[in-house]
């Protein structure tokens, strides 16, 4: 696209002008790869490519050696597999190069969308009732292959589609209300579009409806990758 990828809103994610001294940028559907880096004293650099998304979300591929299968890391664990010795400060560590020069991610405009996200979940963008927004998520039984919606609107709601989502043998009998068994039907594609979404009803996921980390939907008690980064960079 001449003028930067778009996102679905329409609005433009990052311009060309924005990313013309970023190193190894490549555009690719819904979201923007570049090369990123974290160097440790001991180990010297570990590269990989940092993708953007346009939901804000960042997804870290490491290329540190040729066999590395670290794939879809969170920013703040590739930190910490890279050997960093300063772990925790991600934003500071991880780096992008611009005009030939190692560059923090947190002086570069590649954490905009990861902000304005991170805003959401802090109460810059909150529902009528004043809590962070989530919108409705769905989860596929193993069983019947059905998908399941769970609503998230409150603590509770999230601790049980986040342990859902990590349960790889989760069944339709394991959902704790509205009692559904395998043989009822799957929630209809015209129900499917409309996941709660605070500014637009069929919304596809905005700044407003996703959430990448708030202590609604993230636990201290759970020792999962996702939530242990979310209890460290709130400590850091």
């Amino acid at each position: 696209m001449a003028n930067g990828l778009e996102r679905e809103s329409g609005l433009t994610l990052f311009s060309e002008e924005e990313l013309r001294e970023v190193s190894g940028v490549k555009r690719v559907g819904d979201y923007v790869e570049v090369t990123c880096g974290c160097t440790s004293h001991r180990y010297g650099d570990a590269v990989g490519r940092l993708r953007v998304f346009v939901n804000g979300y960042l997804e870290i591929t490491c290329e540190c050696t040729p066999g590395c299968q670290e794939d879809k890391l969170t920013p703040s664990a590739f930190e910490k597999h890279s050997g960093r010795e300063t772990a925790r400060k991600w934003k500071n560590n991880v780096w992008v190069i611009v005009n030939g020069e190692k560059v923090p991610l947190c002086k570069t405009v590649l954490l905009k969308y990861y902000n304005q996200v991170s805003k959401a979940a802090n109460g810059s963008h909150r529902s009528h009732n004043g809590r962070a927004c989530h919108r409705d998520e769905f989860v596929r039984c193993t069983s019947c292959n059905k998908e399941r919606m769970f609503r998230l609107r409150t603590k509770e709601e999230c601790r049980i589609h986040h342990d859902a989502l990590a349960d790889a043998n989760w069944k339709c009998s394991d959902l704790p209300y509205d009692k559904i068994t395998c043989d009822d039907e799957e929630e209809r594609a015209s129900r499917r579009v409309y996941r709660g979404c605070t500014r637009f009803p069929t919304c596809k996921g905005c700044t407003s409806c996703v959430c990448f980390g708030c202590d609604i939907c993230r636990f201290s008690d759970c020792s999962c990758q996702t939530c242990a980064d979310f209890t460290n960079n709130a400590k850091a």
